[in-house]
């Protein structure tokens, strides 16, 4: 029996291994809004900065940037039951016919911070009805966590306190319903690529079979 009639089949092993690995393999740019776990503690009179990033690295600068307070409720008399924005970054610019009154002119981003994936929110002047939940959210971010809660505390003596940067922290908006333990979800990320080393040393096993029955047959 001639060997090279059987070529075929280890070629197609090959194409469905390659199939399998473009359909397994993690999809590149999952990325995540994060912040920090700990409150932000602010005294009255000071300035204070709402820690808030993307990761990995992304330039966020086109993207719509949305800071709001998710407790406030809407205004009774807005039929349309709007809820304005602390800070509402759109179309490269801050749309301020939908922000809150008391916020004008104290909120801003760091333009040269969001080509680096940070989106933080500087408030000066805070006062004691700043206190309370900040939710960053970036609506076109393709990833599996757009959002983040940021808690805010006016303490009416001692320092500001801002959290440094704390990478794999995050507290997601409970209403995505995402993960917040972040080392599982890395392993869940994992398993897409064991299924397919799994497959591909099985398939491997299975050509060499193949190979060495129809050498032994020749």
């Amino acid at each position: 029996m001639n060997i090279e009639g059987f070529s075929p089949v280890i070629v197609r092993f090959n194409l469905v291994f390659l199939l399998l690995f473009s359909v397994l393999t993690p999809v590149q740019g999952q990325y995540q809004v994060i912040g920090p776990l700990r409150p932000v503690v602010a005294s009255p009179g000071n300035d204070v900065i709402l820690p808030c990033h993307v990761e990995p690295t992304f330039n966020t600068v086109d993207l719509t940037v949305e800071w709001s307070k998710p407790d406030l409720r809407p205004d009774p008399n807005d039929r349309l039951g709007r809820v304005d924005y602390v800070h509402l970054y759109r179309d490269n610019r801050e749309v301020l016919d939908m922000k809150i009154p008391s916020y004008i002119g104290r909120t801003t981003l760091s333009a040269d911070g969001m080509t680096q994936g940070n989106v933080a929110l500087k408030i000066t002047n805070v006062t004691a009805a700043d206190e309370g939940r900040y939710k960053c959210f970036i609506p076109k971010l393709k990833g599996r966590t757009r959002s983040s809660i940021v808690h805010l505390t006016v303490a009416k003596s001692g320092t500001t306190e801002t959290p440094l940067r704390s990478d794999n922290l995050q507290t997601p908006d409970p209403a995505e319903g995402t993960d917040v333990n972040d080392s599982l979800s890395r392993w869940n990320g994992l398993i897409p690529l064991l299924v397919f080393c799994v497959l591909l040393i099985a398939g491997v096993g299975v050509g060499g079979c193949l190979y060495m029955a129809l050498k032994c047959r020749k």
